[in-house]
């Protein structure tokens, strides 16, 4: 009897064991455990978008004119009328030469033009002779040119409006024509024009084909961050430099109000030419963490499907996505992405 009451609790508690191992390998119908949560979705359909394909260069900013004012032969300055940063007009003059030798040249020039003016009545007349009279000329033209030339290097005028960048002598100096060390170049004064500035600009050898003189160019300043300046492309080099690998372009920024300088460093953009891209916003893109690799997610059939993509420019809350992986009608999810995985089902609360 004793053996029999052990061998029925033996095999109730082996029919005990059992059933608890069958109801926890089959979850009832309708608990949690039998049912997948979907995530709530919002998506967009991708479409392309006409967009301008940019480039930035950095640069520093030059005067559009610089001329270091010399004369054609040393002598002594008489007097200079400018300093570092005057304003001047075109036709100043901003120099004054010593006047020695153009007054002499002057009183032999009004001497020959009165022996010329008489032969010439001689000749009219016929009472001298073709060759004297050929020669009193070349005489009295020779004379006339080095007046003028004395004229040209004695007062030194500006050939452009500018300012004043650069006064290397005094007033009673003599000016010798030895280059100036800290521009390397003979000089009284230098002038620059400072309503107009340039910029030279490398570009890559890729661009090449799209570079058009007359171009504009969109320039902007880490001094003025809120305001940016216009250009234009006016001198393209004509050869490829083989160590870069880029050529150089030459533009022309307008400055009136001269609050550019010279020597600023700037941002130069240009717009190569339009493009259809797939443009999308900027938070449906996601960043692996410890990476820089970017994806996104796209719902297809109630599912969320991965997709990796490269960044390209961005357009304020938007951003340029490329990828072989994207075509055009794909529902990408804008919202709740951050809670997905690859394969996840979604449900989407926007249809």
């Amino acid at each position: 009897m004793k053996r029999i009451t052990i061998f029925v609790l033996a095999t109730i508690a082996i029919l005990a064991v059992s059933c608890s191992s069958a109801k926890k390998e089959k979850p009832l119908a309708g608990t949690t455990e039998s049912l997948q949560k979907k995530e709530m979705v919002l998506v967009m359909t991708l479409d392309y978008r006409k967009i301008a394909r940019s480039v930035e260069y950095t640069a520093t900013l030059q005067a559009y004119s610089e001329i270091h004012m010399t004369p054609a032969t040393p002598g002594r300055i008489e007097a200079i009328y400018v300093e570092v940063g005057s304003h001047v007009s075109a036709g100043t003059v901003l120099v004054q030469m010593d006047r020695i030798q153009l007054q002499q040249a002057e009183v032999q020039l009004r001497t020959l033009e009165t022996d010329f003016r008489r032969l010439d009545t001689l000749r009219n007349v016929g009472s001298i002779a073709l060759q004297q009279y050929d020669q009193l000329k070349a005489q009295y033209d020779i004379a006339k040119t080095n007046v003028e030339f004395l004229l040209n290097n004695t007062r030194l005028k500006a050939p452009f409006s500018g300012v004043i960048s650069g006064k290397y002598f005094e007033a009673g100096e003599m000016y010798s024509g030895a280059p100036i060390p800290q521009i390397g170049k003979a000089a009284i004064v230098s002038l620059i024009q400072m309503d107009r500035l340039k910029a030279m600009v490398p570009i890559s050898e890729k661009y090449f084909p799209l570079i058009k003189n007359g171009m504009e160019a969109t320039v902007s300043s880490d001094i003025y961050p809120d305001r940016t300046f216009k250009g234009r492309i006016f001198r393209i080099h004509p050869t490829i430099d083989a160590g870069s690998r880029s050529f150089n372009v030459e533009i022309a920024i307008e400055n009136r109000d001269s609050v550019l300088r010279p020597g600023m460093f700037i941002r130069v953009t240009l717009n190569l030419d339009h493009v259809d891209a797939l443009v999308v916003p900027a938070i449906s893109v996601l960043k692996m963490q410890g990476s820089n690799e970017r994806y996104m997610f796209v719902e297809e059939n109630g599912m969320a499907r991965r997709v990796s993509v490269l960044i390209g420019k961005r357009y304020d809350d938007y951003v340029e996505v490329i990828s072989d992986k994207l075509k055009q009608g794909d529902r990408i999810i804008v919202s709740g992405q951050a809670r997905l995985l690859d394969g996840m089902p979604v449900e989407v609360s926007n249809n």
